[in-house]
């Protein structure tokens, strides 16, 4: 087992909804394959899957459970095969919420907030380019190198299908990336999703074309989107953000930082008004400015204590085109310059190391 799974308590939390378990188990039965092993030591048998209600798993017991199906199916592509049998109807409530967004776009970032909420077992984050398309890029929660191929074949596969679902059988992605080597198998997903496939690739994305994105939903109603979020938020799993508003902005805040976000656009992001998001926060006992000022001051500091890094660039890190602005607006966050709170962090760190044993 993995370090990471005995040290991570996120790990150990059983939130991940079984429904790629289940699947597993199903698949199992079709091919003749006992999967009373799969788990053994966890006080857990196939039964458990056989009805409607939801089993919760750790990310621990689901890792452990999906290898040793994965070593013991006789099928190439376990992932492709369980992520094809999936439509709206699997998804639940957020495949409602995503059905009453405005556009594909909003769809997509309903998607990628409540994933949690559907059992998926990887860290989703949205990607956009210049020319308006959209990427999803997923990301382990921990070292897996034998489950990566399974998790994003199932990931991306049944995405594929919740896509078709919502805009017909004709949506594509423009490209599909990989991390992994090309399997035996490469040519089903090229297969599956119609679109160049590139493995060994630096992280694992889709890409959307911009005609996709501005697709208006079949079912669009801002009532019900509003309620089946509201539905969404309660089925997120614990350890996860739920109504703390604060934590989901400072969240977005931090992934757009060197883009300066304005508020409109993390209330579009959130789904919300921005005098919603304004009086959230404000019930919160905060406002959007002191939530921005405080992640740049905090990934400012951070990033000064690399010295290869100029006044300059880590201005340009955290929003500012103009060094001069970033300069001042440090010292009106932390009271003291940028170069002073470098200067002063090198002097502590010198004191320390002189100050231990063996230290010089």
């Amino acid at each position: 087992m993995p370090s990471q799974h005995r040290d991570d308590p996120r790990l150990n939390n059983a939130t991940i909804k079984s429904g790629i378990v289940a699947g597993l188990v199903a698949m199992a039965r079709e091919h003749g394959v006992a999967c009373d092993q799969w788990f053994s030591g966890l006080r857990l048998g196939p039964a458990a899957f056989d009805g409607e209600a939801p089993v919760y798993l750790s990310y621990r017991q689901a890792c452990q459970i999906i290898r040793r199906a994965v070593r013991s199916l006789p099928v190439h592509g376990p992932g492709l095969v369980l992520g094809q049998r999936q439509g709206i109807g699997h998804f639940g409530l957020l495949g409602l919420a995503m059905l009453t967004a405005p556009q594909f776009a909003q769809a997509m970032q309903l998607g990628i907030r409540y994933a949690p909420i559907t059992g998926a077992m990887m860290e989703l984050e949205l990607d956009e380019y210049d020319d308006g398309a959209m990427g999803v890029v997923a990301r382990m929660q921990s070292s897996e190198p034998e489950l990566e191929p399974f998790l994003c074949e199932e990931l991306f596969a049944s995405s594929l299908m919740l896509c078709r679902g919502l805009l017909g059988a004709e949506f594509r992605p423009r490209v599909l990336e990989l991390t992994y080597p090309a399997p035996s198998y490469a040519a089903d997903y090229v297969h599956v999703f119609a679109c160049e496939v590139r493995f060994d690739a630096p992280r694992n994305r889709v890409v959307i074309d911009p005609r996709w994105l501005q697709a208006a939903m079949p079912a669009n109603n801002s009532a019900s989107a509003q309620q089946i979020i509201a539905l969404c938020e309660e089925q997120m799993p614990a350890g996860q953000p739920r109504s703390e508003i604060v934590a989901v902005v400072e969240r977005l805040l931090r992934q757009r930082i060197a883009d300066n976000p304005r508020e409109v656009q993390i209330a579009a992001e959130l789904h919300l008004t921005e005098r919603t998001l304004r009086r959230q926060l404000h019930a919160a006992h905060t406002s959007f400015s002191e939530l921005h000022d405080r992640v740049r001051s905090e990934s400012a500091r951070a990033l000064l204590a690399d010295a290869r890094l100029s006044i300059a660039h880590v201005g340009a890190a955290v929003g500012f085109k103009d060094a001069r602005e970033f300069r001042r607006a440090f010292k009106r966050w932390t009271g003291v310059a940028p170069r002073e709170m470098r200067a002063g962090e090198k002097q502590e760190a010198n004191a320390v190391e002189h100050a231990t044993p063996g230290g010089g």
